[in-house]
C-alpha cells in the first residue's frame, strides 16, 4: 500500500512503515507523503520482514509491539540476512534496556511514543542524511542561458548579469546539489535559515518565485526550478 500518489522519481525516498495501530499508521503515512516520501505500510512483523527482504527501501520505521513477530525479531532477522537498510524503531516502552536492545540488534535510532510529528520527521531526515553519499559541493552550474559561479556570487543569463541575493544563491545551490530528488520546504528551511521554526514554510515559495523571475525564460511555466505540489521543489536537469 502506497499513500503517495506522486511518481516514484519525484519521491524523496522510499520508506517501509511498520505499525499495527491503524490510526497511527495512517497519520504517519500522510505526514511522510506530504514530505515527498513514497510509503509502503505493513501491519505486522512477518509482513514487514517479507517486504523488507524483497524490496529496497531507504528507511524502515519499525514499531516494536507487533502481531506475529515483534520489532526486535524483525530487526534481528533483517541484519542476519545482511539487509542494511536503516531502521528507526518506534515504541511505547521507555526502559533503557529496550532502547539498548534495539540499538544492539542493529537499529539506527529509537523514538518513544508519544512523539511529535516534527521530532519524527527530523529523525527520519537525519538518518537519511547519514545514509546518503555526501553531497558534492557545487562551485558552478549552467542551465539553459544561465551561468552561475557560487564562489564569486556571480550569475548571468544570456550573458547579462543577474542580481541574486545571498539567500537566492544559497537556495539555488542547495537545489542544484540535490538535483536528483525532491526537496521539501521543511528541509530547505532547516538548512538555509538559522531559526527555521520561526519562518513560515511559504517563505520558501516567495524566494523560489523570485529566482524563477530572474532565471527562467517563462516563470509561470518553469523549466528548471520545478515545484512538486504538496511537497516542495526539485531542480530539473
Amino acid at each position: 500500500m502506497t499513500s503517495s500518489s506522486y511518481p516514484a522519481e519525484w519521491s524523496a525516498g522510499r520508506i517501509l512503515l511498520v505499525e499495527d495501530e491503524e490510526s497511527i499508521r495512517m497519520a504517519l503515512q500522510d505526514d511522510l507523503a506530504m514530505e515527498g516520501f513514497q510509503v509502503d505500510a505493513a501491519g505486522d512483523g512477518l509482513d514487514a520482514l517479507t517486504r523488507a527482504t524483497v524490496t529496497t527501501y531507504d528507511l524502515i520505521i519499525l514499531d516494536l509491539m507487533l502481531p506475529r513477530m515483534d520489532g526486535f525479531e524483525v530487526c534481528r532477522r533483517l541484519r542476519a540476512a545482511r539487509v542494511t537498510t536503516p531502521v528507526l524503531m518506534l515504541t511505547a516502552r521507555t526502559q533503557e534496556i529496550d532502547r539498548v536492545t534495539g540499538l544492539e540488534l542493529g537499529a539506527d535510532d529509537y523514538v518513544t511514543k508519544p512523539f511529535s510529528r516534527r521530532e519524527l520527521l527530523a529523525r527520519v531526515r537525519a538518518i537519511l542524511r547519514r545514509a546518503r553519499p555526501p553531497v558534492e559541493d557545487a562551485t558552478q552550474c549552467a542551465f539553459g542561458e544561465v551561468r552561475v559561479d557560487f564562489r564569486k556570487h556571480e550569475a548571468t543569463r544570456a550573458g547579462r548579469a543577474v542580481p541574486l541575493t545571498a539567500l537566492e544563491f544559497a537556495l539555488l545551490r542547495f537545489l542544484y546539489e540535490r538535483r536528483d530528488r525532491v526537496v521539501s520546504r521543511t528541509e530547505i528551511l532547516e538548512h538555509l535559515w538559522d531559526d527555521a521554526a520561526a519562518v513560515y514554510p511559504r517563505t520558501v515559495d516567495t524566494h523560489l518565485a523570485n529566482l524563477r523571475r530572474k532565471l527562467e525564460e517563462d516563470p509561470a511555466v518553469p523549466r528548471w526550478l520545478v515545484g512538486v505540489r504538496g511537497i516542495g521543489y526539485r531542480f530539473a536537469e
